[in-house]
């Protein structure tokens, strides 16, 4: 783990997510993390809406499918605004 957290490569990752630095290696670590978030809340959301007519299985399945159709479009045109915006 030592080794890990003094490659150097992973040291200069971890400082610019930190720092809030926006390359390509950082958005695509947040479009991962966005994506996840938004499938673990649309299972969630679709176990509430949808649970007793398709059942708890399908309904987590379905709404973790649907839940990043509006997320990773919407990080992807949010991460390319900021990026213009921190370089005017």
């Amino acid at each position: 783990m030592e080794e890990i957290i003094n490659d150097p490569l992973i040291n200069k990752l971890i400082t610019s997510l930190a720092a809030g630095d926006i390359n390509f290696v950082t958005g695509v670590i947040w479009l991962i993390v966005a994506a996840i978030t938004s499938m673990m809340g649309g299972a969630i959301g679709g176990l509430l809406l949808a649970r007793k007519d398709l059942g708890y299985e399908l309904s987590a399945i379905l709404g973790g499918f649907f839940g990043p159709a509006g997320v990773i479009p919407t990080m992807l045109i949010g991460l390319a605004a900021l990026n213009i915006i921190m370089h005017l």
